[in-house]
């Protein structure tokens, strides 16, 4: 199964980071929780991701106690899905926390069949760069790991280019969600695997403020070759680089590129998504310039994704922007969270009317006007 993980991972996916649906008392709501996972499945997404931030972190608060709840409705009706699909769903789940909590947790994802965990280092803040290593390689070997860089702004922590490096050495490493919303570190984090030799490793982006931009930009990186590759290296060195030797030594220029998105802002929208991903591979395919249209609509999503994710109130009512856009389309009843503190900020709303008006070809009102009443029964 690891094989056939990977070989979904690096074709390219739509994986929605997935919300929470509840009631107007804060209640699990599984009748609506249910209609979003088959909006997604019959939206085309290739996979799903539970239990991340999107889901909210306190459904792991044992007083709350939705976080196993949830992902039995999930690989439920993952399974009901696949049923009915020439391909499985790609069953990711979020492991967070300290190693006795993480270890926990993905020992329950291999239980309920999940394929790979998204691992947030975010309760590690302090840590040093070994204790993290250590940490990702534990989990590790009780599933595969998708790592995950969160950006500070909502709870994740800055990680260097020698963390990277050597998280890409993590045999069981299978992809890396790079949501870092900064060129810099994204760069990071495609340069560490390219170095590392590793193109196993799929990237996703979860970059929501430049997505399309992400999966058409190639990242090459002049890389030293091992000796037995060096003529090679040489060759392709000249082609691409006009300095083909760096410090003595041949170099081989490697690419890599962000081939899918596991994002919060396809948990809203997705058919759309996925039509704008499969325009992003052609785009790739063709190799020549990209379409003005489609860094057009690179513009328009980001404007589109700051109005729902709140930018503006650095990021405060980004999962309320989220079920918002979903109560609207009328799979959520309503945006409550399970902090009553969480809400949509002042403006917000007048925000998220505004990109419905300038962007209309976006969203996919009519997909889910079309089948609502079906996955809501």
């Amino acid at each position: 199964m690891h094989a056939r993980v990977r070989s979904l991972l690096q074709r390219g996916l739509v994986i929605p980071a997935c919300p929470l649906a509840l009631t107007s008392s804060r209640k699990f709501d599984e009748r609506r929780q249910r209609a979003l996972f088959r909006y997604y499945a019959a939206a085309g997404a290739g996979g799903l991701a539970v239990g991340v931030h999107t889901a909210q972190f306190a459904i792991r608060d044992p007083k709350i106690g939705l976080f196993q709840p949830l992902l039995e409705l999930a690989a439920a009706e993952m399974t009901r899905a696949d049923g009915q699909r020439s391909e499985p769903l790609l069953r990711i789940a979020g492991v967070c926390g300290q190693s006795e909590q993480a270890l926990g947790e993905a020992g329950l994802l291999r239980e309920l069949g999940y394929h790979a965990a998204l691992l947030s280092l975010a309760a590690l803040k302090s840590a040093a760069e070994e204790k993290l290593l250590s940490h990702c390689q534990a989990v590790a070997e009780v599933i595969p790991v998708i790592g995950f860089y969160l950006q500070p702004a909502v709870g994740g922590r800055a990680l260097p280019f020698s963390f990277w490096r050597r998280f890409a050495e993590i045999e069981n490493v299978v992809a890396i969600k790079i949501a870092a919303f900064n060129r810099y570190q994204t760069i990071d984090v495609i340069r560490a695997v390219a170095e590392a030799g590793r193109s196993d490793i799929a990237l996703y982006t979860g970059n929501d403020d430049n997505i399309i931009l992400d999966l058409v930009t190639p990242y090459r990186f002049p890389v030293r070759p091992a000796g037995q590759q060096r003529e090679k290296a040489n060759h392709l060195a000249d082609e691409y680089n006009p300095a083909p030797h760096i410090g003595g030594y041949g170099v081989e220029i490697v690419e890599r590129r962000i081939v899918g998105g596991l994002l919060g802002q396809w948990s809203v929208w997705t058919r759309k998504a996925v039509e704008l991903l499969a325009d992003c591979h052609r785009a790739v395919e063709k190799r020549s310039a990209i379409p003005a249209e489609l860094l057009q609509a690179s513009v328009e999503l980001t404007d589109a994704n700051a109005a729902i994710f709140d930018a503006a109130h650095d990021f405060f009512g980004c999962i309320a922007g989220i079920h918002e856009v979903l109560r609207r389309q009328g799979l959520l009843e309503g945006i409550w969270c399970l902090d009553p503190k969480e809400g949509l900020s002042p403006g917000q709303a007048e925000e998220i009317d505004r990109v419905c008006r300038a962007y209309p070809h976006l969203n996919d009102d009519a997909f889910v006007a079309g089948h609502r009443d079906e996955w809501l029964a």
